[in-house]
């Protein structure tokens, strides 16, 4: 087994090339391990290429279109973690949408491992109820309180 020695800028530009891939409706699963891992809130873990197929399947099954907003993305690296937090918006196939600070979606964080220029690790944190559908069960968004988003 060899191991390729990464520069941060690089295992950024792995984790930027990823959102730009994502934003195109490009394949991406060129750019993880065959043993990565990816963490999808309310999906749970996919382990490996086969499962992280299913994982973004099931996710481009919702998604007419996203875009990240990754121009101004807080970016903090350590070693071989890449942590993104930035913004989002698109639409639904059902034809509702969202955009950060507009709707209760579209605020997300990821956090990668990239070792040998691929993710071995992608866990997303984001509320995956893009179309805001999921309000009753939160008082704070069904009374009439000013709603920052």
């Amino acid at each position: 087994m060899h191991i390729q020695p990464m520069t941060d800028e690089q295992r950024k530009a792995v984790a930027l090339e990823y959102f730009k891939r994502m934003d195109r409706g490009e394949e991406i699963l060129s750019l993880f391990d065959e043993h990565a891992q990816v963490y999808f809130p309310k999906w749970g873990i996919a382990r490996g290429l086969d499962e992280i197929s299913q994982l973004f399947d099931s996710l481009l099954g919702i998604l007419a279109g996203i875009s990240h907003d990754v121009t101004y993305a807080n970016v903090v690296q350590q070693g071989d973690m890449v942590v993104v937090e930035a913004t989002s918006h698109g639409q639904l196939k059902s034809g509702e949408s969202w955009r950060a600070g507009v709707s209760h979606a579209g605020r997300w964080c990821d956090v990668f491992e990239i070792r040998d220029f691929r993710i071995q690790r992608c866990h997303i944190y984001l509320d995956p109820d893009y179309a805001g559908a999921d309000t009753a069960r939160y008082p704070w968004l069904t009374n009439d309180t000013v709603r920052r988003f």
